[in-house]
């Protein structure tokens, strides 16, 4: 890759070389004077063809040099006047070259400064003719330097126009960055998070219970094994998505998993096997196909994220209910009850408890159910919590 990039560059160097070197042939035939302009129309081209930053050299220094020397060789007398009528078009063109790429390209207030230095050099070109040739006087040189007024004002509109395109994509880039950065830290707070704070409930039970024998033990580590293998796969998947590709050379990122209804059985069969809490699901048939892809994945993470919470803040429940079902009108809706069990502590509000630096999720979940028109409830219910989301029709298929 990097040979055919260096190879590409070195061959478009060449072209540049000899459309420069072109421009100083005619010069070998005529007389002595014709050098200067010859010399500026090859050096002002190179400048405009070539790919700046050349070691330390800017497109700014390059460009700015390149006016600079334009307007002095308009001063200079070069014997015939009509020498310069050889060269002054390839000139003129490659300052208007350069002027577009100024405007373009270069940085900040230097975009102004360079680029007016170098507008004034190609509106200004037209002089190296009329201020020597004894037939000229002022009118002519002040109507030519208005008429090539016009491509350069060209010239500057088109840089800004591509300027102005450039700090778009630049701007939606670095929204799209953002946006995926804020998924990713999504994904790693709805799965690796609720497996990891099941992990660690079990090592604390694990430490209480003393008088549990090995098959108990057994059960447990393999409870461990299996919520540390996916919280591993979760991960997995997110670097994957870091890297923008899964290993494959040219290969598309890896589509985000999507979950739904259907996979809400697993989800609570998993939670229940690591909690003493009696625990049930009531999923009506009904719902299946029945939310589009956003929506069942938005549902799903609503429940992920409540039994998180039951395990961060009401690790003493006595009970757990998940009911998801439609309504009278044909929405969606899902709920997840919690029950405080005997002798449990008062359940404190997510987030202002536990752990520091939580309290994201369901501010999360409420953008994410919001995004496909649906809302959010989280609150006290009884001796316990609920949270419930409700899910409208147009999020239905």
């Amino acid at each position: 890759m990097k040979d055919n990039v260096a190879g590409r560059r070195g061959r478009r160097a060449g072209w540049y070389g000899a459309a420069a070197t072109a421009m100083l042939l005619p010069a070998l035939v005529s007389p002595p004077g014709g050098w200067i302009p010859a010399v500026m129309a090859a050096l002002t081209l190179a400048v405009a063809l070539t790919g700046w930053p050349v070691g330390r050299v800017t497109l700014a220094r390059a460009a700015a040099g390149a006016a600079a020397l334009s307007l002095a060789a308009d001063t200079v007398s070069f014997g015939k006047a009509g020498l310069a009528l050889l060269w002054l078009p390839f000139e003129a063109v490659a300052l208007l070259v350069l002027l577009e790429r100024v405007v373009r390209r270069v940085p900040g207030r230097g975009a102004g400064l360079v680029g007016g230095l170098t507008g004034a050099a190609a509106v200004l070109l037209p002089l190296r003719f009329t201020l020597h040739a004894p037939q000229t006087g002022l009118k002519e040189s002040v109507f030519l330097a208005a008429l090539a007024f016009v491509p350069a004002a060209c010239a500057a509109g088109a840089g800004l126009h591509l300027r102005s395109l450039d700090h778009r994509r630049v701007h939606a880039v670095a929204l799209a960055r953002r946006e995926q950065r804020l998924d990713i830290a999504r994904d790693l707070h709805d799965f690796v998070a609720h497996e990891v704070t099941g992990i660690v409930l079990e090592a604390q039970a694990a430490q209480l219970d003393e008088g549990g024998g090995p098959v108990a033990h057994h059960a447990l580590l393999h409870r461990v094994e299996q919520a540390g293998l996916r919280a591993l796969d979760s991960m997995d998947r997110t670097v994957a998505a870091l890297r923008g590709t899964d290993g494959r050379t040219g290969a598309e990122p890896p589509p985000t998993r999507l979950y739904g209804p259907d996979d809400l059985p697993g989800l609570v069969g998993r939670f229940g096997a690591m909690t003493a809490a009696e625990v049930s699901l009531s999923l009506e048939d009904e719902l299946a196909g029945a939310l589009s892809r956003e929506a069942g994945d938005a549902a799903y993470r609503v429940v992920l994220e409540a039994l998180t919470n039951v395990r961060r803040h009401a690790p003493g429940t006595g009970w757990v209910e998940v009911r998801a079902g439609r309504t009278a009108d044909g929405a969606v809706e899902i709920a997840v009850t919690d029950g405080a069990g005997p002798g449990a502590l008062p359940r404190p509000s997510p987030g202002r408890a536990g752990r520091h630096g939580g309290g994201t999720g369901l501010a999360g979940l409420t953008e994410r159910v919001g995004a496909v028109g649906g809302a959010l409830e989280a609150g006290p219910y009884g001796q316990g919590w609920r949270v419930g989301c409700r899910l409208p029709v147009p999020a239905v298929r």
